[in-house]
């Protein structure tokens, strides 16, 4: 999903002598915000082939510092995911694998023009993992550093503000790992750093040869108990974005950074070592410069 409404200019500030536009930022790339939650240190079944099927329902009504009455998006996700994990030790003990994502996205909204279905970015990435650490108890900590890149090759239309891809590259690398505090309750975090190549067809409403979204961290976190064994945990999970670089057009700066919050419930199902059900639940808030709303996700992990 890319929520690219880049650059907005309100019309009647460009009449006023003197008066600065109030031009701002609202065009960071559709990113991990939900999508992975409990456990998220390992795959959930040692080495080998998984597929992994993401649905999500994105529904927002609120676009933060930006008047328009009566705006609403609908956006569904459907993410296909094929991961390779070796059991080859390759760096630091560290045993290599690689990540493939492919986005299905569909917008709908009452007021902004969207460029309906379609498919998203790719994302691509090589991964170390390392193996879980045991205590006396059972297991204690696991983790992995991915080197993802999110390549534009979703489709995109500059006369549409928004699109299911988003035209520029970017590097969005990340630290998972899941700690066991007792051997029924779990933490698990996924740290990510993202950078921003430039936009050369940019949706702005006016002429500009390029834009370029400011850098941000994002993260997702999440806490789970372990109710039926082996079979089912319940937690709280949540993710949180911040922009800390301004956007710029033409190499110029804008004002408005991005910032959201997402929090609700969560479970997973284990149907077995090979099947995993994720379902999670996020009501937004502390919006800035960008949409609030609620996000709905089913995720199916299949180890082959």
């Amino acid at each position: 999903m890319n929520k690219y409404l880049v650059l907005l200019a309100l019309a009647a500030a460009l009449l006023i002598p003197f008066q600065s536009s109030p031009v701002f930022a609202y065009d960071q790339p559709a990113s991990n915000l939900g999508f992975t939650s409990f456990l998220d240190g390992a795959p959930p079944a040692g080495p080998g082939f998984y597929f992994t099927e993401y649905l999500q329902f994105y529904t927002a009504d609120d676009f933060a510092d930006l008047e328009i009455p009566g705006q609403e998006v609908d956006v569904w996700v459907n993410l296909n995911q094929f991961i390779y994990q070796s059991n080859q030790p390759v760096l630091f003990g560290g045993k290599w694998g690689i990540d493939l994502i492919i986005p299905v996205v569909s917008l709908d909204s009452t007021i902004l023009p969207d460029n309906g279905t379609g498919i998203g970015d790719l994302l691509v990435g090589p991964y170390l993992q390392w193996d879980m650490k045991m205590g006396d108890n059972g297991p204690l900590f696991v983790h992995r550093i991915e080197l993802q890149t999110i390549l534009p090759t979703g489709k995109y239309d500059q006369n549409k503000a928004m699109n299911p891809g988003s035209n520029f590259v970017s590097f969005n690398p990340y630290w998972a790992a899941t700690l066991f505090i007792s051997p029924r309750l779990t933490t698990s975090w996924r740290l990510h750093y993202l950078w921003n190549a430039k936009n050369n067809d940019p949706n702005t409403p006016f002429p500009a040869n390029d834009t370029q979204a400011g850098q941000a961290f994002h993260a997702n976190f999440s806490t789970a108990y372990e109710v039926i064994p082996k079979i089912l945990r319940l937690g709280i999970n949540g993710y949180y974005l911040k922009q800390f670089t301004s956007s710029q057009v033409d190499g110029s700066d804008v004002p408005g950074k991005e910032k959201i919050f997402g929090i609700g419930p969560g479970a997973l199902i284990h149907l077995g070592k090979d099947n995993h059900i994720f379902i999670n639940a996020y009501f937004e808030t502390s919006a800035e410069y960008r949409t609030k709303g609620e996000r709905y996700q089913a995720r199916w992990v299949h180890h082959f």
